[in-house]
């Protein structure tokens, strides 16, 4: 009698470009002919795939490695695979600190998931590593707890094309696409470039062609994603690639909205800004993180420009796209940051009006070079900032929103909403998870599909998010 299909299971932390390496990684294990499942009592190799960003990412990474490593004594888990950035960053930690750990994978090592997960299943039920891990076992003459994959010698250098199998993890009608990994900035308060290695961006023929497939496949809206998506083609000496490449994918039938997110201050140029304007399917939506607006913070952080430079910036992205909805990121309480640079970035904000901002309190890396830097913001005090900041965006964002009641805007359907009202969708200017949203109400949700586009007219705002009701609805 033939055993059963092994059972994978993955859980996947982080940002959409560690949701890109866990789809690939999902496709893989689907072509090596292993069996899918979203419940993980009953999967057999069970896979988190980390992140390690800040304080906060790290621990909700070690309480998922943690809960899933309990399933090998409650649930069918016979084997636990840690991936992704935590991995890469503390691999001998991870293998000394919870020995329920069989196998990790750093950045670098998405392509090797196969070997990782590829298990003999013996009479008792036991998962026996076949002799690609038996290889790695012996350490000092005695049998390692956690058998795993050497570590590699350099910088990860893998990025995925598209040829790669990939199972797509977001609703069937958008997909995140990277056009590259990596990093070559040096912020002081980022450790991406060591988990990422340097940036490498992959050819346009093959964004072009995995945009395609995805198309075919019934996704409408793409959304671009590196960590710095402006940097594109810089690295391989192709100027003006990003711009082009919008052009070409622009003229794909039946795609709809093409999202840029994750763009610098110092690569976004004006062939790219020409692109945003002239192409009818990208959106003119912006993800712009500046980090601060005061100099003194921004030169100890490390970032490129100025108060002042990102004044011009911005006023030229406005004037070169009319109608572009602007989002930014923003750090608090960086090592030496004071009540009047606070202050200055609130001053910022109000001047800017931007329609999405994020704000996070500074988490004090080792690796990174502002670890050197005493963490002198207390925790309240951090926490305080981020609310100022925040207050002042959620009195301007309600302000605007309250204008826009009467106003018809075009929805793209995400699903149905999780509380009183019945749909929530997104307008071209807001992306998925990150950014309000658009709730619908005075409708039957069985008029609709995830995926449709909706002719709505804005009744009301809530905080953040916009409430409408049908106008016309176009499938």
């Amino acid at each position: 009698m033939g055993s059963l299909p092994t059972k994978i299971g993955l859980i996947s932390l982080g940002c959409p470009k560690n949701l890109v390496d866990s789809e690939v990684m999902l496709g893989l294990a689907r072509n090596a002919g292993y069996e899918l499942t979203n419940d993980a009592a009953a999967a057999d190799v069970l896979v988190v795939n980390t992140c390690a960003f800040i304080d906060s990412a790290k621990q909700e990474s070690i309480d998922a490695i943690l809960e899933m490593a309990g399933h090998k004594k409650t649930g069918a888990c016979r084997r636990l695979i840690v991936t992704g950035c935590l991995a890469e960053r503390y691999r001998d930690q991870l293998r000394a600190e919870i020995p329920e750990i069989d196998a990790v994978l750093g950045t670098g090592e998405v392509p090797e998931i196969v070997r990782a997960i590829d298990v003999d299943i013996d009479n008792d039920g036991g998962a026996q590593p076949l002799a690609f891990f038996r290889a790695h076992e012996e350490v000092a003459g005695r049998q390692s707890p956690v058998p795993s994959l050497q570590p590699p010698a350099s910088r990860p250098s893998y990025i995925y094309d598209a040829d790669t199998p990939r199972l797509l993890a977001t609703p069937k009608h958008y997909a995140y696409v990277k056009v590259a990994e990596g990093c070559d900035h040096t912020c002081a308060f980022c450790i991406i470039p060591t988990l990422r290695g340097a940036y490498r961006s992959r050819p346009a023929d093959s964004i072009v062609r995995e945009a395609r497939t995805l198309v075919e496949r019934g996704v409408k809206e793409l959304l671009l994603i590196s960590q710095d998506t402006t940097f594109y083609g810089i690295d391989r000496h192709e100027r003006g690639a990003l711009a082009r490449l919008l052009r070409q994918l622009n003229a794909i039938d039946g795609l709809e909205w093409i999202r840029l997110l994750y763009v610098y201050p110092t690569t976004i140029d004006d062939e790219t800004l020409s692109a945003i304007a002239d192409c009818d399917r990208v959106c003119k939506y912006i993800d712009l993180p500046l980090q601060h607006a005061s100099n003194p913070v921004l030169k100890r952080m490390k970032r490129p420009g100025t108060r002042q430079g990102y004044d011009r910036l911005l006023t030229k992205i406005r004037d070169r796209v009319p109608g572009v909805a602007l989002r930014t990121t923003f750090i608090v309480g960086f090592p030496g940051e004071t009540d009047s640079d606070v202050e200055e970035l609130r001053g910022f904000v109000n001047d800017h009006r931007f329609e999405h901002v994020g704000v996070f309190t500074y988490s004090h890396e080792d690796g990174t070079s502002a670890y050197a830097l005493d963490d002198d913001v207390p925790a309240k005090s951090k926490a305080a900032r981020r609310a100022r900041v925040m207050g002042l965006q959620k009195r301007l964002v309600g302000s605007r929103n309250r204008g826009r009641i009467g106003e018809r805007v075009r929805a793209l359907i995400d699903g149905p909403a999780d509380h009183d009202l019945v749909l929530k969708g997104r307008l071209s200017t807001q992306a998925p998870d990150i950014d309000a949203a658009v709730f619908l109400t005075e409708c039957d949700p069985s008029s609709f599909t995830s995926g449709d586009f909706a002719e709505l007219e804005i009744v009301a705002a809530r905080n953040y998010d916009l409430i409408a009701r049908p106008h016309i609805v176009r499938h």
